[in-house]
């Protein structure tokens, strides 16, 4: 045997290798391979499914004696009457909705939102009318937010004690509608057949004295000039007698008001809008320094109404630092038991309810306010 030079050590021979064997799997590999492959299948056959649901998940919030986060201006601007400084935050809630027109979820969407606490699933004809466009979304979201500006700024303005006139106008055209040509956005309602018009639900229950398909006698003011057209009605949601149009409200106001919401739509954060703007134009800052959020619908009388979404805008509201949150009174059954740690939740059925518990909010004396 040949000796090895020093410093070496020996060298072992390597085996030799069956070029037969050479790129064959095991048993074991070809498992994790095959499982590996139909995960892929999986995750993207569940990306690429769509499902029809809504998933609504918490949204942010906004403070409306604040600029906006979206364009830096003030929410709220006033012009024409004298203004007072705030302290504190009076925000108003959004959800974030995915799975609308435009916007399907797909299978992972809706697993996730099943295990978050936070986020509901619902059938999406519960949330979405199925005929409708994200175009057509979008544009009656944007009409309900400017209503419920108005809405909101003609209670604040006559808490404060001025008046504000009020008129039922016409505020969009569906596209099924037979009033096209004959009704124009902006035209202001001022009587059904022999009956004044003074209220958007009053249009509803007279039109409910007539036929699906049978005409109607509107007069309307267009550009200061009164006219009378003949109208046929449709037939609506549930077979209710209807215009095919959307109402909203015209206010003669006395100063300038703008609520700038940026691109959130829907009639929500009336209530809000309308503790904002009274703040601003009453001497001492209501919220107190309080970190107040809430939610609700407001009407022409201060009426709040109920609202979608709750939840979400309870768990959005604590996330983004919120105290005390005002609740419509018609949510209440969705409240109890889903209140955030942190989160003291108080019934409000009116505006004036609504600043009751705002002023004893900064006051501290919260003990007789009503809770869900």
């Amino acid at each position: 045997m040949p000796e090895q030079p020093a410093g070496t050590e020996p060298v072992t021979p390597a085996p030799e290798v069956d070029d037969s064997a050479r790129g064959r799997l095991t048993r074991g590999n070809k498992a994790v391979l095959a499982a590996f492959f139909l995960f892929l299948v999986v995750a993207v056959v569940g990306s690429l499914v769509h499902l029809p649901y809504a998933v609504m998940s918490p949204g942010p919030t906004e403070n409306t004696l604040g600029p906006s986060a979206a364009g830096g201006k003030p929410i709220i601007a006033v012009s024409g009457l004298p203004t007072y400084p705030t302290d504190g935050a009076l925000r108003f809630t959004t959800v974030r909705v995915e799975g609308g027109p435009g916007y399907p979820v797909n299978v992972w969407d809706v697993l996730q939102a099943w295990v978050d606490p936070t986020r509901d699933v619902v059938p999406v004809d519960q949330v979405f009318d199925p005929q409708v466009t994200k175009e057509q979304v979008a544009e009656e979201n944007a009409i309900q937010m400017e209503g419920s500006q108005e809405e909101a700024t003609a209670v604040a303005l006559r808490a404060i004690g001025k008046k504000v006139p009020t008129h039922v106008a016409i505020a969009g055209i569906t596209d099924g509608s037979k009033a096209k040509g004959l009704l124009a956005v902006g035209d202001r309602l001022e009587g059904i057949g022999d009956e004044p018009i003074t209220s958007t639900q009053q249009v509803r229950d007279v039109l409910q004295r007539t036929r699906p398909g049978d005409p109607v006698s509107l007069t309307v003011t267009r550009q200061g000039k009164q006219r009378t057209v003949q109208v046929p009605t449709i037939s609506g949601q549930e077979g209710r007698t209807a215009l095919g149009v959307l109402l909203g409200l015209t206010h003669e106001f006395p100063a300038k008001i703008t609520v700038d919401a940026g691109s959130i739509g829907g009639p929500s954060a009336g209530l809000m809008f309308s503790l904002g703007i009274y703040d601003k134009l009453t001497p001492g800052p209501l919220a107190g320094g309080n970190q107040i959020a809430g939610t609700g619908t407001i009407d022409e009388q201060g009426a709040v109404g109920p609202i979608g979404g709750i939840r979400q805008k309870l768990a959005g509201a604590r996330a983004d630092g919120a105290q005390y949150f005002l609740a419509p009174a018609g949510n209440c059954d969705e409240v109890v038991g889903h209140e955030p740690d942190g989160l003291s939740v108080f019934k409000v059925g009116t505006f004036d309810e609504a600043r009751t518990a705002v002023e004893d909010i900064a006051k501290r004396q919260t003990g007789s306010l009503p809770r869900c």
